[in-house]
């Protein structure tokens, strides 16, 4: 994963970008969209994650933000925030009356009681720009496997990239084609032919 780390955050410099900070990338389960093994996107003494080595069938939600400014976006409103996850782990029981009816109250008791956990609304300063790409990656035998897309907006960037490594990476697929295929169904024409078609004894009964 600190390798992940470090290639995310050298593409993005030679593009004059910066990776936001405090986003992670975690590995999926069933029920489980934060697992244990986590991807940071930018390493510093506040937020460390423990490293560890890749494995097949392993399944990761890939999160990069990157910005022309600092990469320190500020959460300006709490109110802006309207999505939330639920905390699988945690049970809680609403205790006022008013927040099984109102639900900007009931949102509070949950969130006060780590029933559910904000995603805020963070904002960058004026004039920079920031861009979100998020997708599924699936890690296979025969290589990693991009199961959900994207659409990128039509802008070609104004800067080159000239390091070789930078370019290898990308000009790398996403998606690895399956070797060989699935064995043909014989139609009826076929079964009947292979049936009347006499046997070369020169092959032991099969054919080359």
């Amino acid at each position: 994963n600190k390798d992940v780390t470090e290639a995310i955050n050298k593409v993005a410099a030679a593009y004059d970008c910066k990776i936001v900070e405090g986003v992670l990338s975690h590995q999926l389960k069933q029920f489980v969209i934060d697992g244990n093994k986590v991807i940071i996107s930018v390493s510093n003494p506040d937020t460390k994650v423990d490293e560890f080595e890749f494995e097949e069938n392993e399944v990761y939600a890939i999160d990069i933000v990157t910005s022309t400014g600092e990469g320190k976006p500020k959460l300006l409103d709490e109110k802006q925030t309207t999505v939330y996850k639920r905390a699988a782990d945690k049970n809680y029981h609403l205790k006022m009356k008013a927040s099984k009816k109102r639900a900007r109250l009931g949102l509070v008791e949950c969130v006060n009681h780590e029933l559910l956990q904000p995603y805020p609304v963070l904002h960058e300063k004026l004039g920079d720009y920031a861009a979100h790409i998020k997708f599924t990656v699936l890690l296979m035998p025969n290589g990693s496997d991009r199961i959900t897309s994207h659409s990128l907006q039509e802008l070609q960037p104004t800067k080159t990239i000239d390091d070789p490594e930078i370019k290898a990476w990308l000009a790398l697929g996403t998606k690895t084609k399956k070797k060989g295929g699935g064995k043909k169904k014989k139609g009826k024409k076929d079964t009947e032919s292979a049936e009347t078609e006499p046997m070369d004894a020169t092959t032991n009964g099969t054919e080359s």
